[in-house]
């Protein structure tokens, strides 16, 4: 029985030795790409620091590989400052098993098709306003003909509401053509300089759409302290342009794109590797959020964007479906 029970502790400490061996063959792994990648060249050295404290004290050893996962992720973004930065534990994985690309993207447009690419509503308010409630920048391959639906859709009304509140950001080349319904030409919007290239790309909005472009209209955007990345910079771009307001609250602050890195066959890694930079004041809402033209909370923000809309509507003697004194009326309503 002693050697038996013996046998067991070998085998368990042997056990803790290897996982603990593997955990850190991780750590340097991801070091070593924030080292590579990041868009700040001296970042690594407090990750790495990080984790040689962590390993001394031992607040990795008796984590799953799902809560490990999970509080290194926390741990980069808290240390680094960085919202984008995202670690996660991928069950079930396996090299051999990975699609190709074009599978890969099959199946990616198919999910993002149960979501109607992230178009949730679109709808005419009353007063002759456009709605569009959207929550996700999928790719544009695959978003191009339902954003030229939507944009079909409200092309007619005398403003346009479009909520970020709930959007997550996404997918970069269909951020510039949303932003493109809404400059009547060819504009450069903003740079992306990647560290790990010493490269700097342009980004710009396309002369021609499939919708129809909204020009020359009042544009409200809805912002909530969940409206992130792409969505940010949706915001942030009309804005800086003149071309829409912000109602709503200050978003979080994620500016810098993103690499995915596997590590180890077993997690996913995601590093910030550029830094855009907007072509009017060349900076970007990193770390600082985008700030709303009228400030209130999430909740309230349709409600003020109508108000406003509405009362633009009376000052200007802009025509609709409503007269002057059934508008009063429903700006009253709203108000209450």
């Amino acid at each position: 029985m002693k050697k038996l029970l013996t046998g067991i502790v070998l085998f368990h400490s042997l056990l803790s030795y290897a996982q603990k061996d593997e955990k850190t063959i991780v750590l340097s792994e991801i070091t070593e790409k924030v080292k590579r990648y990041y868009i700040d060249k001296e970042a690594y050295k407090k990750v790495d620091s990080l984790f040689q404290s962590d390993l001394k004290k031992g607040t990795f050893n008796r984590l799953n590989k799902n809560d490990f996962a999970s509080l290194l992720g926390r741990k980069l973004r808290s240390e680094i400052k960085d919202y984008h930065f995202s670690f996660r534990y991928l069950e079930n994985y396996s090299p051999e098993k990975v699609m190709d690309e074009k599978e890969k993207e099959k199946l990616h447009d198919f999910h993002n098709s149960l979501e109607n690419f992230g178009f949730e509503s679109v709808q005419r308010l009353e007063g002759n306003i456009g709605y569009i409630s959207y929550k996700g920048f999928a790719s544009l391959k695959s978003s191009t003909n339902t954003l030229a639906a939507a944009m079909n859709f409200v092309a007619n009304t005398n403003a346009l509401i479009i909520d970020l509140r709930e959007n997550q950001g996404g997918d970069n080349d269909m951020l510039l053509l949303f932003c493109s319904y809404f400059f009547d030409k060819k504009t450069n919007l903003y740079t992306t300089y990647f560290r790990h290239e010493d490269k700097t790309v342009m980004n710009s909005t396309q002369p021609d759409v499939l919708g129809a472009k909204y020009l020359h209209k009042k544009i409200y955007l809805l912002t909530s302290k969940n409206t992130f990345s792409a969505a940010e910079a949706l915001a942030y771009f009309l804005q800086q342009h003149k071309l829409a307001e912000i109602i709503g609250e200050k978003t979080p602050g994620a500016a810098n794109p993103v690499d995915h890195f596997v590590i180890q066959n077993q997690y996913l890694l995601l590093v910030p590797t550029g830094k855009v930079s907007s072509v009017v004041d060349h900076k970007n809402w990193e770390h600082i959020g985008v700030s709303p033209d009228q400030e209130v909370k999430a909740k309230d923000a349709l409600k003020a964007a109508q108000i406003t809309i509405l009362k633009n509507i009376l000052a200007t003697e802009t025509k609709t479906e409503l007269n002057p004194s059934e508008i009063k009326n429903l700006i009253h309503r709203l108000e209450k």
